[in-house]
């Protein structure tokens, strides 16, 4: 019988998992295990390979979707989380937000601090111009830089079924996100994109 997830989900398909997003995979995992969590959540399952990976490293770690037929472990919307207050020492929303209009990101952001006893952790696609710079020098620690290149006007976005909005979007700039996050309570202790992908942008929260 077929796989009912591989219907509509792009998870599993070569295309997909790009060695770019890869990169991004070991970032999700890395961000998660620097912090040493006892509980994980994390908003939205995807392939599954970062919550197994968490599993087999005996982190507890709990998979919330919207979506049932990806069976994780609770059926839930990230605008209205199926838990109490100051559960997860961890909650991690990796590449999901944007997925839902402005309105409910805000609103997202509320229920993410207030399921988190300490952390969150979130990633966003951003689309803002960089150029990536190697510097290799021998017998010295690799030198890894994205260099910024200004857009003179922000680029219009076509709404489409997959994404609201991404951050350096017309009136989706940085600044207001990141503004956002922190009327929502959190302090942000780091953001950086990923070097190889930097489509993805990461926030690392704090309570």
């Amino acid at each position: 019988m077929e796989d009912p997830t591989k219907k509509f989900f792009p998870y599993f398909d070569k295309s997909y998992n790009s060695k770019e997003r890869f990169c991004s995979y070991w970032h999700q995992i890395h961000e998660i295990v620097n912090l040493n969590p006892k509980s994980v959540l994390e908003i939205g399952i995807g392939n599954r390979f970062v919550s197994d990976y968490l599993k087999k490293i005996g982190i507890d770690i709990t998979a919330l979707d919207i979506e049932k037929n990806l069976k994780p472990n609770v059926v839930g919307n990230v605008v209205s989380i199926p838990f109490k207050s100051n559960v997860f020492d961890v909650v991690a929303c990796y590449e999901i937000l944007e997925h839902l209009p402005y309105t409910d990101f805000k609103l997202a952001l509320l229920e993410i601090f207030r399921v988190s006893k300490k952390f969150a952790i979130l990633s966003l696609p951003d689309i803002n111009r960089v150029y990536p710079l190697i510097i290799k020098i021998p017998k010295i620690k690799e030198i890894k830089k994205l260099i910024p290149l200004p857009r003179i006007k922000k680029p219009s976005y076509n709404f489409s079924p997959d994404h609201y909005w991404e951050i350096g979007t017309k009136n989706f700039h940085l600044k207001k996100i990141t503004k956002d996050i922190q009327e929502a309570g959190f302090i942000i202790k780091r953001t950086y994109r990923v070097f190889e992908y930097p489509y993805h942008r990461f926030f690392i929260l704090k309570k």
